[in-house]
């Protein structure tokens, strides 16, 4: 008898530890309180509404979609649209058995369909490189899908919770030698007046709104 407790609670003992050692995050919830997919497509948009003024006039911020300063640069950068709920985008998770957006965890972002000023670059969100002029380090496009390495390491972004809602950072881990920044993602106007995507103290707190888009 006492044999069998000592296996009964050696069992319990081992499953507790099983489950703390595969401690998932918590999965991240859109606009109808679902949970994200990798096989859906999302708008981000603002989770509050906000205002940006620039030298000459103000602009009402949207969701996120591809930008670029003229018809001739390539690859397009990531920016905020006025007034409208941007374009639908895909998250891929590092690991792609998990069909379920967690926060926390690695995932490639893009732009769910390709755009012709730019066909022959990929969606696939991408750290720029740094901005001197002005200071500041934009998300762009062009990058790959998986394969975690220095080569890539720009590629990787992860979804937190931001008080009541979330925020997208920049800080990846699937590259433990690689050296990085590790800062939020905030909105910035540049000198177009365009609301970039870049590096940021203040970051931009999001929702997601699934698409329609097949």
């Amino acid at each position: 008898m006492k044999h069998v407790a000592f296996l009964l609670f050696f069992g319990l003992i081992s499953e507790a530890l099983l489950g703390a050692g595969e401690a998932v995050h918590e999965a991240v919830i859109d606009t109808k309180g679902k949970k994200l997919r990798a096989d859906a497509n999302y708008h981000i948009i603002p989770a509050v509404p906000f205002t940006i003024c620039g030298f000459v006039s103000c602009f009402t911020g949207g969701g996120l979609a591809l930008g670029s300063v003229d018809d001739e640069s390539c690859p397009l950068d990531v920016v905020v649209e006025k007034a409208n709920e941007g374009l639908p985008l895909r998250l891929l998770p590092f690991d792609t058995k998990k069909g379920v957006i967690r926060v926390s965890t690695e995932l490639n972002i893009f732009f769910s369909d390709a755009d012709e000023r730019c066909p022959h670059h990929s969606t696939v969100w991408r750290l720029d490189d740094f901005d001197a002029s002005v200071g500041q380090t934009y998300v762009t496009t062009g990058g790959v899908v998986g394969t975690p390495n220095q080569h890539t390491i720009l590629n990787w972004f992860k979804i937190l919770k931001y008080e009541d809602a979330y925020k997208l950072v920049y800080c990846p881990s699937v590259c433990p030698s690689c050296h990085h920044p590790c800062k939020d993602l905030g909105v910035f106007v540049d000198e177009n007046n365009r609301m970039r995507l870049a590096l940021s103290d203040f970051p931009f707190k999001v929702k997601f709104n699934q698409s329609s888009f097949h």
